[in-house]
Protein backbone atom coordinates (compact mmCIF):
# COMPACT_ATOMS: atom_id res chain seq x y z
CA UNK A 1 0.00 0.00 0.00
CA UNK A 2 1.16 3.49 -1.04
CA UNK A 3 -0.08 6.06 1.38
CA UNK A 4 -1.42 9.29 -0.67
CA UNK A 5 -2.63 12.56 0.09
CA UNK A 6 -4.72 14.41 -2.23
CA UNK A 7 -4.11 18.30 -2.86
CA UNK A 8 -6.79 19.31 -5.65
CA UNK A 9 -9.38 22.21 -7.16
CA UNK A 10 -11.67 19.21 -7.76
CA UNK A 11 -14.92 21.58 -9.30
CA UNK A 12 -13.44 23.26 -12.33
CA UNK A 13 -11.80 20.42 -14.60
CA UNK A 14 -13.57 17.34 -14.85
CA UNK A 15 -10.37 15.52 -14.35
CA UNK A 16 -10.03 16.12 -10.60
CA UNK A 17 -12.92 13.68 -10.25
CA UNK A 18 -11.80 11.49 -12.22
CA UNK A 19 -8.55 11.40 -10.09
CA UNK A 20 -10.23 11.15 -7.20
CA UNK A 21 -12.59 8.14 -8.58
CA UNK A 22 -9.27 6.28 -9.75
CA UNK A 23 -7.69 6.80 -5.69
CA UNK A 24 -10.83 5.44 -4.01
CA UNK A 25 -10.65 2.43 -6.64
CA UNK A 26 -7.03 1.89 -6.68
CA UNK A 27 -6.48 -1.35 -4.09
CA UNK A 28 -2.52 -0.04 -3.60
CA UNK A 29 -3.83 3.35 -2.56
CA UNK A 30 -3.86 4.36 1.10
CA UNK A 31 -5.63 7.73 0.75
CA UNK A 32 -4.88 9.20 4.24
CA UNK A 33 -6.60 12.63 3.32
CA UNK A 34 -7.97 15.09 0.96
CA UNK A 35 -7.69 18.98 0.54
CA UNK A 36 -9.07 21.40 -1.42
CA UNK A 37 -7.74 24.88 -2.95
CA UNK A 38 -8.80 27.78 -4.98
CA UNK A 39 -12.18 29.71 -5.32
CA UNK A 40 -14.83 27.98 -2.98
CA UNK A 41 -12.90 25.41 -1.25
CA UNK A 42 -16.06 24.44 0.85
CA UNK A 43 -17.70 23.37 -2.16
CA UNK A 44 -15.17 21.33 -3.89
CA UNK A 45 -15.09 19.34 -0.55
CA UNK A 46 -18.56 18.92 -0.25
CA UNK A 47 -17.73 17.45 -4.32
CA UNK A 48 -15.30 15.08 -2.72
CA UNK A 49 -17.18 13.81 -0.35
CA UNK A 50 -19.75 12.93 -3.03
CA UNK A 51 -17.16 10.78 -4.56
CA UNK A 52 -15.99 9.01 -1.05
CA UNK A 53 -19.70 8.20 -0.35
CA UNK A 54 -20.27 6.30 -3.07
CA UNK A 55 -17.13 4.68 -2.51
CA UNK A 56 -17.47 4.16 1.03
CA UNK A 57 -14.54 5.57 2.20
CA UNK A 58 -16.88 8.65 4.38
CA UNK A 59 -13.82 8.37 7.07
CA UNK A 60 -11.78 9.61 4.36
CA UNK A 61 -10.56 13.46 5.87
CA UNK A 62 -11.67 15.89 3.66
CA UNK A 63 -10.40 19.99 4.82
CA UNK A 64 -11.13 22.60 2.61
CA UNK A 65 -7.83 24.90 1.72
CA UNK A 66 -7.01 28.07 0.60
CA UNK A 67 -8.85 29.96 -1.65
CA UNK A 68 -7.12 32.74 -2.67
CA UNK A 69 -3.31 33.08 -4.81
CA UNK A 70 -0.57 34.09 -2.39
CA UNK A 71 -0.04 37.50 -4.16
CA UNK A 72 -1.74 37.37 -7.41
CA UNK A 73 -5.60 38.25 -8.36
CA UNK A 74 -7.60 34.71 -8.38
CA UNK A 75 -8.57 33.72 -11.50
CA UNK A 76 -10.67 30.48 -11.13
CA UNK A 77 -13.12 31.92 -8.22
CA UNK A 78 -15.88 29.61 -8.44
CA UNK A 79 -16.30 25.69 -8.94
CA UNK A 80 -18.69 25.33 -11.66
CA UNK A 81 -19.57 21.52 -10.80
CA UNK A 82 -20.59 22.29 -7.79
CA UNK A 83 -23.73 23.87 -9.20
CA UNK A 84 -25.33 19.83 -9.68
CA UNK A 85 -24.46 18.71 -5.67
CA UNK A 86 -27.83 18.83 -4.54
CA UNK A 87 -27.89 15.94 -7.26
CA UNK A 88 -26.47 13.61 -5.14
CA UNK A 89 -25.40 13.06 -1.00
CA UNK A 90 -22.61 15.15 0.42
CA UNK A 91 -21.12 16.35 3.79
CA UNK A 92 -21.82 19.94 4.04
CA UNK A 93 -19.66 20.80 6.93
CA UNK A 94 -16.01 20.29 7.22
CA UNK A 95 -13.82 21.73 9.60
CA UNK A 96 -12.49 25.39 8.46
CA UNK A 97 -8.97 26.97 8.28
CA UNK A 98 -7.43 23.86 9.16
CA UNK A 99 -6.26 22.49 5.91
CA UNK A 100 -2.62 23.15 6.45
CA UNK A 101 -2.22 21.90 9.89
CA UNK A 102 -4.05 18.49 8.59
CA UNK A 103 -1.37 18.52 5.99
CA UNK A 104 1.83 19.15 8.33
CA UNK A 105 0.42 16.96 11.29
CA UNK A 106 -0.11 13.79 8.96
CA UNK A 107 3.20 13.85 7.00
CA UNK A 108 5.07 14.55 10.85
CA UNK A 109 3.41 11.67 11.83
CA UNK A 110 4.12 9.33 8.40
CA UNK A 111 7.90 10.50 8.16
CA UNK A 112 9.49 9.77 4.61
CA UNK A 113 6.05 7.35 4.02
CA UNK A 114 4.08 10.08 1.50
CA UNK A 115 3.34 10.53 -1.47
CA UNK A 116 2.17 14.25 -1.79
CA UNK A 117 0.02 14.18 -5.25
CA UNK A 118 -1.18 18.41 -5.67
CA UNK A 119 -3.19 18.55 -8.94
CA UNK A 120 -4.90 21.76 -8.56
CA UNK A 121 -3.19 25.38 -8.31
CA UNK A 122 0.22 25.55 -5.61
CA UNK A 123 -1.06 27.43 -2.87
CA UNK A 124 -1.85 25.31 0.42
CA UNK A 125 1.60 23.02 -0.53
CA UNK A 126 3.36 26.64 -0.59
CA UNK A 127 2.40 27.62 2.36
CA UNK A 128 2.61 24.46 4.11
CA UNK A 129 6.07 23.97 3.00
CA UNK A 130 6.50 27.92 4.54
CA UNK A 131 5.01 27.38 8.10
CA UNK A 132 7.30 24.19 8.60
CA UNK A 133 10.28 24.25 6.48
CA UNK A 134 11.27 20.46 7.33
CA UNK A 135 8.30 19.04 5.96
CA UNK A 136 9.47 18.98 2.41
CA UNK A 137 12.40 16.89 3.64
CA UNK A 138 9.76 14.41 5.68
CA UNK A 139 7.72 13.43 1.91
CA UNK A 140 8.91 10.53 0.09
CA UNK A 141 7.56 12.46 -2.87
CA UNK A 142 6.01 14.82 -4.45
CA UNK A 143 4.00 14.66 -7.78
CA UNK A 144 2.21 17.46 -9.13
CA UNK A 145 0.41 17.60 -12.01
CA UNK A 146 1.83 21.32 -13.33
CA UNK A 147 3.88 23.01 -15.69
CA UNK A 148 4.52 22.40 -19.90
CA UNK A 149 8.08 22.16 -20.69
CA UNK A 150 8.28 22.16 -24.44
CA UNK A 151 7.76 24.45 -26.67
CA UNK A 152 6.62 22.13 -29.60
CA UNK A 153 2.91 21.62 -28.75
CA UNK A 154 -0.11 22.30 -30.72
CA UNK A 155 -0.98 25.57 -30.85
CA UNK A 156 -4.31 25.64 -28.53
CA UNK A 157 -1.78 24.50 -25.93
CA UNK A 158 -0.62 27.45 -23.97
CA UNK A 159 3.08 27.76 -22.87
CA UNK A 160 1.59 28.18 -19.24
CA UNK A 161 -0.21 25.46 -17.30
CA UNK A 162 -3.44 26.28 -15.79
CA UNK A 163 -2.15 25.28 -12.33
CA UNK A 164 1.22 26.99 -11.92
CA UNK A 165 -0.42 30.16 -13.55
CA UNK A 166 -3.21 29.94 -11.08
CA UNK A 167 -0.28 31.26 -8.48
CA UNK A 168 3.23 31.11 -9.99
CA UNK A 169 4.58 32.56 -6.27
CA UNK A 170 3.32 29.44 -5.11
CA UNK A 171 4.78 27.07 -7.69
CA UNK A 172 8.25 28.59 -7.63
CA UNK A 173 8.47 28.15 -3.55
CA UNK A 174 7.00 24.69 -4.40
CA UNK A 175 9.62 23.82 -7.27
CA UNK A 176 12.35 25.19 -5.14
CA UNK A 177 11.58 23.11 -2.00
CA UNK A 178 14.02 20.26 -1.21
CA UNK A 179 11.78 17.47 -1.61
CA UNK A 180 13.59 14.27 -2.25
CA UNK A 181 12.06 13.82 -5.33
CA UNK A 182 9.20 16.16 -7.32
CA UNK A 183 7.62 14.26 -10.63
CA UNK A 184 5.73 16.58 -13.31
CA UNK A 185 3.47 15.54 -15.27
CA UNK A 186 3.04 18.57 -17.48
CA UNK A 187 1.22 19.42 -20.69
CA UNK A 188 3.77 17.92 -22.90
CA UNK A 189 2.30 14.13 -21.85
CA UNK A 190 -1.17 14.77 -20.37
CA UNK A 191 -2.59 16.18 -24.01
CA UNK A 192 -2.00 12.75 -25.30
CA UNK A 193 -4.29 10.60 -23.09
CA UNK A 194 -7.48 12.07 -24.15
CA UNK A 195 -11.49 10.85 -25.04
CA UNK A 196 -14.05 12.29 -26.25
CA UNK A 197 -17.81 13.07 -25.12
CA UNK A 198 -18.94 9.74 -26.48
CA UNK A 199 -16.20 7.80 -25.41
CA UNK A 200 -16.60 9.14 -21.98
CA UNK A 201 -20.38 8.34 -22.11
CA UNK A 202 -19.57 4.85 -23.01
CA UNK A 203 -16.68 4.04 -20.60
CA UNK A 204 -17.83 6.03 -17.42
CA UNK A 205 -20.43 3.45 -16.35
CA UNK A 206 -18.99 2.16 -13.41
CA UNK A 207 -20.97 2.75 -10.04
CA UNK A 208 -18.33 5.15 -8.62
CA UNK A 209 -17.70 7.38 -12.10
CA UNK A 210 -21.30 8.26 -12.22
CA UNK A 211 -20.87 11.20 -10.13
CA UNK A 212 -18.67 12.37 -12.30
CA UNK A 213 -20.05 11.59 -15.71
CA UNK A 214 -22.68 13.89 -14.16
CA UNK A 215 -20.40 16.37 -13.06
CA UNK A 216 -19.04 16.37 -16.31
CA UNK A 217 -22.31 17.39 -18.22
CA UNK A 218 -21.06 21.26 -16.90
CA UNK A 219 -17.68 20.32 -18.55
CA UNK A 220 -19.27 19.32 -21.63
CA UNK A 221 -21.30 22.37 -21.78
CA UNK A 222 -17.88 24.48 -23.10
CA UNK A 223 -15.57 21.36 -24.31
CA UNK A 224 -16.46 18.43 -25.85
CA UNK A 225 -13.62 15.81 -24.78
CA UNK A 226 -11.72 14.96 -21.75
CA UNK A 227 -8.06 15.71 -21.19
CA UNK A 228 -7.22 12.60 -18.62
CA UNK A 229 -4.23 15.48 -16.85
CA UNK A 230 -4.49 14.97 -13.10
CA UNK A 231 -5.70 10.76 -13.44
CA UNK A 232 -2.23 10.39 -15.29
CA UNK A 233 0.07 11.97 -12.86
CA UNK A 234 -2.20 9.80 -10.17
CA UNK A 235 -1.75 6.61 -12.15
CA UNK A 236 2.31 7.63 -12.25
CA UNK A 237 2.51 6.81 -8.62
CA UNK A 238 1.24 2.85 -8.96
CA UNK A 239 2.28 2.03 -12.70
CA UNK A 240 6.25 3.05 -13.54
CA UNK A 241 5.61 2.17 -16.98
CA UNK A 242 2.90 4.55 -18.24
CA UNK A 243 5.52 7.60 -18.38
CA UNK A 244 9.14 7.94 -18.99
CA UNK A 245 10.95 10.97 -16.88
CA UNK A 246 14.11 12.57 -16.89
CA UNK A 247 15.81 14.43 -14.19
CA UNK A 248 16.71 18.08 -14.19
CA UNK A 249 16.20 22.05 -12.46
CA UNK A 250 13.12 24.04 -12.52
CA UNK A 251 12.73 27.05 -12.68
CA UNK A 252 9.12 29.70 -12.36
CA UNK A 253 8.51 32.98 -14.15
CA UNK A 254 7.11 34.94 -11.67
CA UNK A 255 8.55 38.64 -12.76
CA UNK A 256 6.40 38.82 -15.51
CA UNK A 257 2.98 39.51 -16.12
CA UNK A 258 2.88 38.34 -19.50
CA UNK A 259 4.43 34.51 -18.55
CA UNK A 260 4.39 34.35 -14.92
CA UNK A 261 3.58 30.91 -14.45
CA UNK A 262 5.85 29.65 -17.14
CA UNK A 263 7.48 26.62 -16.19
CA UNK A 264 11.62 26.35 -17.54
CA UNK A 265 12.83 23.10 -16.87
CA UNK A 266 17.45 22.25 -17.99
CA UNK A 267 17.97 18.69 -17.71
CA UNK A 268 20.17 17.53 -14.93
CA UNK A 269 20.95 13.76 -13.58
CA UNK A 270 21.66 15.21 -10.04
CA UNK A 271 18.59 17.55 -10.47
CA UNK A 272 15.40 16.82 -8.12
CA UNK A 273 12.92 17.76 -10.74
CA UNK A 274 11.58 14.75 -12.74
CA UNK A 275 9.38 15.45 -15.68
CA UNK A 276 7.41 13.23 -17.58
CA UNK A 277 9.20 13.36 -21.18
CA UNK A 278 7.04 10.35 -22.86
CA UNK A 279 3.56 8.20 -22.39
CA UNK A 280 2.11 5.08 -23.37
CA UNK A 281 -1.38 6.33 -23.71
CA UNK A 282 -2.65 2.43 -24.29
CA UNK A 283 -1.05 1.42 -21.28
CA UNK A 284 -2.66 4.20 -19.02
CA UNK A 285 -6.01 3.89 -20.53
CA UNK A 286 -5.64 -0.13 -19.83
CA UNK A 287 -4.72 0.69 -16.51
CA UNK A 288 -7.26 3.28 -15.48
CA UNK A 289 -10.03 1.27 -16.65
CA UNK A 290 -8.66 -2.30 -14.82
CA UNK A 291 -9.22 0.19 -12.09
CA UNK A 292 -12.16 1.60 -11.88
CA UNK A 293 -14.16 -0.66 -13.85
CA UNK A 294 -17.03 -0.11 -16.92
Amino acid sequence: MKKVILDTDIGSDIDDAVCLAYLLKQPECELLGITTVSGEPEKRAMMASVLCKIAKQEDIPIYPGIAKPLLTPIVQPIAQQAALLNRWEHKETFPKGEAIEFLRRTIRQHPGEITLLAIGPMTNVALLFSVDPEIPSLLKELVLMCGVFSYKLPKEVLLTEWNALNDPFATKIVYNAPVKRIRSIGLDVTTQVVMDKEEVEAGFTAEIMKPVFDFAGVWFEYANRIVFHDPLAAATIFEEKICRFEKGDMQVETDSKITNGLTKWTASPEGINEIAVEVDAPLFFEHFFNIVGR
